[in-house]
């Protein structure tokens, strides 16, 4: 790996126009200058899109005609983009300038890392500071019950979390992803399952991940802020639509991932995660049902990717269960060695734009 590497920061965005300006601005002021900036607009209705022609100077805009989901657009951003390391990122985070130098660093502590994650914060829908200050991620970490949630969720802020520490695997709101990783633990050609569409898709790469032997650190000293619209206690207020994929990926990324080892070991916590989740579809929440419709037609496919993931796997089974637990599972990892303050010329990346 080169001392200096090229940073891709692939960004999607779909009727982001509240946060996509500042989120923006935060990337192109990051303290690291080997940076390239690629964003895919999926379609968007709001005024996104005239925010985003304010910046076709500075970075490559992708305009695509519908909405191919966060999956697929991602996919599309990885592959045009030329980066050693590969920097997912939601339009509603906003970066400190030091993000980026961070997470290298870290990376570059390891050559099995494949994935870097920092602090996210919480922060309100107009980026404005919360009176008390919530860490929003330190990394994702997997429940008996096949459960993905983000560690330190919800948590005051109190300068805890200060460790170099191995987790399961990272937010893709803003994760440091190894070229390398994506290359070797990409199926037929995909990094981010597309079918999929939007949400889970960052746990079924961590999983999947995890399965082919690489790892994933948490960096302290990485900090950004979140606006997080999905948590376990809002599912009432969000749209159908993203309930319905919520319920689709939870049976999906465990059909391609889960081994027999795990499954009979969480037998009954896996049994009644999936009883709640059935009668919630039954009773309350019927437009969810479809997901189940969605397994069947997609069941053969599915079957094929999971055949592809556990050829490849390079990791035991009790290695796999000792990260499935109530509280988060994180292991000490090395830290970065002090160095002397490297100075860095910022130079602006700058491409042409695109439209697809």
């Amino acid at each position: 790996m080169s001392s200096n590497p090229l940073v891709s920061v692939t960004l999607v965005t779909y009727n982001s126009g509240r946060f996509i300006k500042r989120c923006l601005e935060s990337v192109l002021s990051q303290r690291y200058s080997n940076v390239e900036l690629i964003v895919i607009d999926n379609a968007s209705t709001d005024g996104t899109v005239d925010i985003l022609e304010q910046f076709e100077e500075r970075c490559r805009i992708v305009y695509n005609d519908e909405n191919a989901g966060f999956a697929a657009a991602q996919n599309q951003a990885i592959r045009i983009s030329g980066g050693e390391w590969v920097l997912t990122l939601n339009p509603d985070v906003l970066l400190m300038p030091n993000f980026i130098d961070e997470l290298l660093e870290g990376g570059q502590l390891d050559p099995k890392v494949g994935t870097v994650c920092g602090k996210l914060l919480a922060i309100s829908a107009t980026f404005d500071h919360l009176e008390t200050p919530l860490v929003d991620s330190t990394g994702i970490y997997f429940t008996p019950m096949l459960r993905h949630l983000d560690r330190g969720s919800q948590d005051v802020d109190n300068g805890h979390y200060q460790d170099f520490e191995y987790v399961f695997g990272a937010t893709a709101a803003a994760a440091l992803y190894r070229r390398e990783m994506i290359e070797d633990v990409s199926i037929f050609g995909e990094f981010f399952d597309a079918d999929f569409f939007t949400y889970r898709e960052d746990a079924d790469v961590a999983w999947r991940a995890q399965l082919l032997g690489w790892r994933c650190l948490y960096t302290p000293n990485a900090r950004g802020y979140h606006v997080r619209a999905v948590l376990p206690g809002n599912r009432r207020a969000l749209p159908a639509a993203i309930n319905m994929h919520s319920v689709k990926n939870r049976f999906l990324m465990r059909v391609k991932n889960i081994t027999p080892h795990l499954y009979w070991r969480n037998f009954a916590s896996i049994l009644w995660r999936d009883l709640m989740v059935l009668s919630c579809c039954l009773l309350r929440e019927q437009t969810s049902l479809k997901a189940f419709w969605y397994l069947g037609k997609n069941w053969a496919k599915a079957m094929e990717k999971r055949q592809e993931i556990m050829k490849r796997r390079r990791v035991t089974d009790d290695y796999m269960a000792e990260w499935f637990s109530y509280e988060p599972v994180c292991l000490p990892a090395p830290k970065p060695q002090p160095q002397k303050a490297k100075s860095r010329t910022r130079v602006a990346g700058r491409s042409r734009s695109a439209r697809a």
